[in-house]
């Protein structure tokens, strides 16, 4: 049995209606949605100063891992996931310090520790680039050391494995 060939009456409005969802579609879709970093309220927090901490000086802090969650997924969760859960795109940031998670010695933990916390601090703040391509860009001047601070206290309660 032959089938039977689709009416050509309705093949044009077919075709235009698949080509309008089409470039619908293509105009809206954006791989990583807004990329526009947003501000963050850090001014229930102590405030840093200029120099920028070795350290968090934020960590188990309750107010700052509140706001560092809002941070979070206003500005890392577009690429990072949402409760810092990667889908692929970047690091998975639950796993950010499990080198130190074993380590039995107290001053080598506290060491991988501040390791790091400097290590975040800095690819946070001056972005990371491959051969020219930019794999994550600059927040330094964006985000305050506050709520760069904040971010990572809330990123330690997301840990695959606990301290």
């Amino acid at each position: 049995m032959k089938p039977t060939p689709f009416p050509a009456l309705l093949r044009r409005p077919l075709a235009q209606a698949v080509a309008l969802a089409t470039a619908l579609l293509a105009s809206t879709a954006q791989p990583h949605g807004d990329v526009t970093p947003q501000a963050v309220d850090t001014t229930s927090l102590p405030q840093l100063g200029e120099k920028w901490r070795a350290e968090n000086p934020y960590r188990s802090d309750a107010a700052a891992i509140r706001i560092g969650t809002s941070a979070y997924n206003q500005n890392c969760a577009r690429c990072h996931g949402l409760e810092a859960i990667s889908g692929g795109i970047a690091p998975d940031l639950r796993r950010l310090d499990n080198d130190c998670v074993s380590l039995k010695d107290a001053a080598k933990k506290a060491a991988c520790v501040k390791e790091i916390d400097d290590f975040f601090a800095n690819t946070v703040r001056h972005g990371r680039t491959r051969n020219g391509a930019v794999y994550m860009p600059p927040f330094e001047g964006t985000l305050t050391q506050e709520a760069i601070w904040s971010i990572k206290a809330y990123l330690e309660t997301r840990r695959e494995k606990p301290l």
